[in-house]
């Protein structure tokens, strides 16, 4: 309460405030205590009767609120009976049993059809029964057919795993041929409902539907397996026949009464064993052991023989119901066709054989003729180049000892004939030996400066005849090759470029490509069509081309063998009316090893440093030894020529000289050979500066000569080799 109205004005209540102030004032200045116990008793008084008010108020609104309670808990009470009147109404009308248990598994509420067919478990339902008693009730009914084999309580214990899961649903068989479906479903507060519904009339419905298709299936199988045309027979899981097919009984040919449905597979078995031979790999014991086996069957193939005219292949398999089925195939035709066909192979392989035969033997007879080829060839060029070699050197005797110009032009053309001779049985010596079956090449470092090095100033005068620009670019890169060979290529690629260019120029570089280097060689020529760019590489095989140069066409054949002997890629570009590019790819080695080869200038008219030298010449070939004899005593030896080892010997005992030098042929006929000489020579006199002379280029030779410490000089002797080596001993 308030001395103060607040409605009253700010003027109004401040004399207000003035007045109980000077009131107040008079009191305390009074000091009567009679009259300030009045007072405060007055106040106190005041002060309950505002309390009680105030009290009072309240107690009359609780009451209010009672009221309104009790009649909110009646109108409630009111709604939940008729909720329950109506959910009791609800149930009654379904026509499902139903039955509600609560979180606890306490029996709540039930309609009056849960469990109408089971008398014993209905009386029985009261509120509150837990669940696992229902189910013991349930389990233990007159009314309930247990499944065979299982017990009231294995029964119930199924039920209560089944009551674990949220939502279930299953069929339950009652006797008389009844069924109820159980469906139980969780409530949101961990309750459960259970709904039964008589199902029996769909099961019997199902079941007749099921018999009518099991037939129309049984007659469509029925006729499925009429229609194969393999014998089919199946068995149950006890294995008895249940069906078979018309093709089974075509192949058997069983009696009806042997075949009837439920025969027993042992006793169909014995029968059909009368007709049937089984294969050592699966016999009638084994059958019988698969068909005995309880743990699951492989499936089996295996054949039979019937009356020994028919062979019936046979395929068993298990079925899903522990049953078996078994095919039969008459594979007659195709056996015998196996039989014939497996006949004609015997007879195929063994004309293979035959054929396999006389062409090895034919191959061998190549081989052999091929082998006798390159004898021969090698023979005939050893044989040629003696008088070549022998022409060669009396010729350059001659031109040495010869002032006129029209006599040295006549001698400088014989020269060159012969050169050309000695170039033809090179090439072919060449060609025999890469056709040999197995060619050995001497693989080491070369530098290509040693290669393109001589070739330049060997072809340069060639190329500067026919008015070309020879243009060979040094190279410092070092290969892995045949040097010989090597340097056959490179001169027979950049001569045949000068030979089929008229005019222009030849430019032959090495580019480097990572670890190869690429030898190319171009030229200004006639250039080589597309379809004849693999004619060229073959024997004796020339383009004709106005003006080209004569040959035999054996030049790029060497090539080409070479090549892929070394296993150097070759490969040609060309345009026809532009020129040609052949490249030959080549690897590089980083290394320092290759032998450099210096040629020295030869003067018109050589003498050696050391004048009377005497050379011991061992030649079989009389006017070769005599060709020899004469240009080395031009340049001022002298000879000393033996036909022989032996008389060699002989000739070096008779003369008591030790000679400064020695030329020895490596074939001497019948007696001892070149190396077998020097090895007695240098036993009796001490090391001879010797040089090998022989017109044979076979490796074997080479490493003989090799392995002995010798050098081998190739005929035709090289006038200026010849010189050089003389010079360097004098």
């Amino acid at each position: 309460m308030s001395l103060i109205n607040p409605l009253d004005s700010i003027e109004r209540q401040n004399e207000k405030l003035l007045l109980i102030s000077k009131v107040l004032m008079r009191r305390v200045e009074q000091k009567n205590e009679q009259s300030g116990l009045a007072y405060a008793q007055f106040e106190r008084a005041a002060l309950l009767e505002m309390q009680v008010k105030e009290r009072t108020i309240d107690l009359e609104r609780t009451l209010d609120l009672l009221q309104e309670s009790n009649a909110q808990l009646e109108e409630a009470n009111r709604e939940t009976e008729t909720a329950r009147t109506n959910l009791g109404e609800a149930i009654e009308t379904i026509n499902e049993g139903f039955a509600l248990f609560d979180s606890n598994d306490l029996l709540v509420l039930f309609n009056s059809r849960f469990c109408r067919d089971m008398k014993d478990v209905e009386m029985r339902l009261v509120e509150g029964l837990p669940f696992n008693d229902y189910v013991d009730l349930v389990s233990r009914s007159s009314s309930l057919a247990l499944p065979p084999d299982v017990t009231p309580a294995q029964w119930a214990n199924r039920r209560t795993e089944r009551h674990r899961d949220n939502h279930v649903v299953f069929n339950v068989s009652l006797k008389h041929d009844r069924w109820i479906q159980v469906s139980e479903h969780r409530t949101a507060r961990r309750g459960t409902v259970i709904l039964q519904t008589d199902v029996t009339e769909i099961i019997r419905l199902e079941r007749k539907e099921q018999d009518r298709m099991r037939d129309r299936q049984a007659q469509i199988l029925q006729a499925t397996l009429d229609h194969l045309n393999q014998g089919v027979c199946i068995f149950d899981h006890a294995k008895n026949l249940v069906g078979w097919n018309k093709k089974m009984n075509q192949l058997l040919d069983l009696p009806p009464q042997e075949a009837a449905l439920g025969r027993n597979f042992v006793i169909l078995l014995e029968q059909l064993e009368k007709q049937l031979i089984f294969s050592d790999q699966f016999d009638v014991d084994m059958l019988v052991r698969w068909a005995n086996h309880n743990e699951g069957r492989s499936p089996i193939a295996f054949e039979v023989t019937r009356n020994g005219r028919q062979t019936f292949s046979v395929f068993g398999q298990e079925m899903p119901d522990r049953g078996f089925v078994m095919s039969f195939t008459d594979v007659t035709a195709e056996r015998s066709a196996a039989k014939s066909l497996a006949e004609m192979n015997e007879v195929l392989e063994q004309r293979v054989q035959d054929r396999t035969n006389e062409l090895g033997i034919a191959l061998l007879e190549a081989e052999r003729a091929n082998a006798s080829k390159s004898r021969f060839v090698a023979a005939a060029s050893h044989d040629l180049l003696q008088p070549l070699s022998a022409a060669k050197l009396f010729v350059a005797s001659v031109s040495d000892r010869l002032t006129q110009p029209d006599l040295l032009n006549v001698i400088g053309k014989a020269e060159t004939a012969l050169i050309s001779v000695e170039k033809i049985i090179e090439a072919l010596l060449d060609i025999s030996k890469l056709d040999a079956t197995s060619p050995t090449f001497d693989i080491q470092p070369v530098r290509l400066d040693a290669i393109l090095g001589p070739l330049s100033d060997e072809l340069t005068p060639v190329a500067r005849d026919k008015g070309l620009d020879l243009t060979i670019v040094s190279c410092g890169l070092t290969v892995r090759s045949d040097p010989g060979y090597l340097r056959r290529i490179a001169q027979n690629l950049i001569s045949n470029a000068i030979r089929y260019t008229q005019s222009g120029k030849v430019l032959v570089g090495v580019r480097r490509s990572g670890a190869t280097a690429r030898m190319e060689i171009w030229d200004t020529g006639f250039g080589i069509a597309e379809a004849d760019q693999k004619l060229i590489f073959q024997e004796f095989k020339r383009l004709d081309m106005a003006n080209s140069a004569a040959g035999l066409g054996l030049g790029l054949a060497i090539v080409e063998r070479a090549c892929k002997s070394l296993n150097h890629p070759l490969h040609l570009c060309s345009i026809p009316d532009k020129g040609s590019c052949f490249t030959v790819e080549l690897k590089i080695l980083c290394s320092d090893k290759a032998q450099k080869t210096t040629v020295r200038p030869m003067s018109d008219s050589p003498k050696l440093p050391k004048l009377g030298q005497i050379i011991l010449l061992v030649e079989n070939d009389g006017d070769l030894a005599n060709a020899i004899s004469l240009m080395i005593e031009g340049w001022g030896a002298h000879v000393i020529h033996a036909l022989n080892g032996e008389e060699a010997i002989a000739i070096l005992r008779d003369i008591d000289l030790v000679p400064d030098v020695l030329l020895l042929d490596c074939q001497l006929g019948d007696g001892m050979s070149g190396p077998e000489l020097h090895q007695r020579i240098i036993q009796q006199y001490g090391p001879i500066p010797t040089r090998m002379i022989s017109a044979d280029r076979s490796s074997a030779l080479a490493q003989q000569c090799a392995s002995m410490g010798l050098n081998l000089m190739p005929k035709p002797i090289d006038r200026l080799r010849l010189f050089d080596f003389l010079r360097s001993v004098s």
